[in-house]
């Protein structure tokens, strides 16, 4: 099969014009070619160059080269400053794209050479998303703060009484916590304290899980969390080396899942759009009655990262028709 990307033309009037509901949205993942110029511009003494942050059309790399690229956005996005312009072209242009509602998510940073702190981090977001409402943007944005799985258990405790904090005085703008990072480091269970932390607080819980295979243990152990949404859940079904225990939780309990096609090809955790779990989710092509669409599950696509895999709201349309659901 030819990837959708190449079957053509994506700009149609109809995909251009659909209101759509973007949940899946990585702030530093999210960063246009044109904002990423302005960014290299601005830093010309890191000798980054457009190659280093964006997969093109047409190229892969693995997960691993994914998340180095993610560091590589990072040193660009290293000031109070940065964050707040970022966040505000993010915005625009996924307003632009016909995103209705927007949910952001990203781990708060510090950076010792500019002087942003994780507090400052988080308000440069928050301004960003109050100066886009006040120029009229046709979009309601909020934000999911993010815990990286490589900063550990402490460092997930801090980021979570950070979100509590936020979540109590932002009214309804911080809404909820992600886990997401590299899914090969730490371990489910290292987590599990603050996450019920945040859990108990009121904030709602959108977790990467299953991203990689033979993890049944591990995404059994979120999945015991009852999270509002699962991010990816590439491995969760049996036909992809995940469980049909798995899958019947998952149903049985209606989560949501956030599904991310051009990422997840991009990035080589599936072969191709026509092997992607979407088709498992929702397509009697896969498995008879498709076991999620016909039992109650919800599904959702999204772009996942736009910068890194050179996808967009309305590609993800293209590629794949589901329901949406907020929390």
């Amino acid at each position: 099969m030819v990837e959708a990307e190449e079957q053509q033309p994506w700009k149609t009037d109809f995909y251009s014009e659909l209101p759509k509901v973007e949940l899946h949205a990585h702030l530093n993942g999210s960063i246009s070619s044109h904002t990423m110029k302005k960014l290299i511009a601005q830093k010309p003494d890191l000798k980054i160059h457009d190659q280093m942050t964006v997969i093109d059309k047409g190229k892969k790399r693995t997960l691993e080269e994914c998340f180095q690229m993610f560091q590589t956005v990072h040193q660009l996005t290293s000031s109070p400053e940065d964050i707040l312009m970022v966040t505000k072209d993010v915005i625009k242009e996924f307003a632009d794209d016909g995103v209705k509602y927007l949910e952001l998510r990203s781990t708060p940073r510090r950076e010792n050479a500019t002087g942003m702190t994780k507090k400052t981090y988080v308000e440069s977001i928050l301004e960003g998303i109050k100066q886009s409402k006040q120029e009229n943007l046709d979009i309601d944005v909020r934000y999911l703060i993010a815990v990286d799985r490589r900063g550990g258990p402490l460092v997930a405790k801090e980021t979570v009484k950070l979100a509590e904090e936020f979540f109590l005085s932002t009214e309804g703008i911080v809404l909820g916590l992600d886990l997401s990072g590299d899914p090969t480091v730490g371990q489910a269970k290292d987590f599990m304290e603050p996450l019920l932390e945040a859990k108990k607080a009121g904030l709602k819980l959108a977790l990467h899980l299953s991203e990689i295979p033979n993890q049944k243990k591990e995404t059994q152990i979120l999945l015991d969390l009852l999270p509002d949404r699962i991010g990816h859940g590439t491995f969760l079904n049996s036909g992809e080396r995940g469980s049909l225990d798995l899958v019947d939780f998952v149903r049985q309990h209606r989560i949501p899942l956030e599904l991310c096609l051009t990422s997840n090809v991009k990035s080589q955790t599936v072969p191709s759009y026509d092997q992607h779990h979407f088709g498992f989710c929702n397509s009697e092509r896969i498995l008879p009655r498709g076991l999620w669409n016909n039992t109650g599950a919800r599904v959702m696509t999204a772009p996942g990262s736009i910068s890194v895999s050179s996808s967009s709201s309305e590609s993800s349309s293209v590629v794949s028709s589901a329901s949406s659901a907020c929390f």
